[in-house]
């Protein structure tokens, strides 16, 4: 997929690639390693199953918004491959200005989901942030159930729990992939909507990549006859 991307964009999209390969790794990694613990040692990593879950989530979160950004996720082209160029180019403006609008709302929920865990204020408002609610319960002190501390991750007890020691992983760690996951969608979608917009796509989807890729060969052969 990276091509012959170069420069710093070339070096992001590598970045994600691999930090998506390395979280699929790590998942399949853990998950053999407790099987061997139980069926061979007949013993049991308390935490395997909860950082696998974690770790899938982190997986699912990020490569929602790498998707989008390499037209990979899904979609029914059938009515936008029966309009001309500009009808094609208005549907999909108004398409990626409704996911825009949904991801905006998705940053919202995440945010202040992942804020108490942070001790910071979650916004206030139902749909839309008005302000900060400083009033909100801070809720630093909440671990994760068998996902022990890590020693790098000390400098979090002085910083959000009020020097209070951690005996495992604060939830504020694996929960950051939720506003960070939606402001990256939130990104994609605008770089989508761009693109649109200056004529280089006229939709989200890109369904018939392997159609494309056999009608190149089928001519690559045929200048060969």
């Amino acid at each position: 997929m990276t091509g012959s991307r170069t420069g710093p964009s070339g070096f992001i999209h590598s970045l994600e690639e691999t930090l998506i390969a390395l979280l699929l790794g790590l998942m399949t990694a853990i998950t053999f390693a407790n099987v061997i613990a139980r069926f061979v040692f007949n013993s049991n990593i308390l935490w395997a199953l909860e950082l696998t879950v974690f770790l899938f989530a982190w997986l699912v979160l990020l490569g929602a918004s790498y998707a989008v950004k390499v037209h990979a996720h899904l979609g029914v082209d059938a009515i936008i491959n029966m309009l001309g160029a500009p009808a094609r180019r208005a549907v999909g403006l108004f398409a990626v200005g409704c996911c825009l609008v949904f991801s905006l709302l998705l940053l919202k929920g995440a945010y202040d989901y992942w804020a108490v865990f942070a001790d910071l204020p979650p916004t206030s408002g139902r749909w839309f942030p008005t302000g900060f609610d400083m009033k909100a319960r801070s809720q630093s002190f909440y671990e994760v159930q068998d996902v022990p501390m890590v020693s790098f991750l000390r400098f979090l007890e002085d910083l959000i729990n009020y020097g209070e020691a951690y005996e495992k992983l604060p939830k504020v760690v694996p929960y950051l992939v939720l506003p960070v996951s939606m402001l990256l969608l939130v990104f994609r979608f605008i770089q989508a909507a761009m693109q649109i917009a200056r004529g280089e796509a006229d939709r989200l989807v890109a369904s018939h990549e392997v159609e494309d890729e056999i009608a190149e060969v089928q001519a690559q052969r045929g200048e060969h006859d």
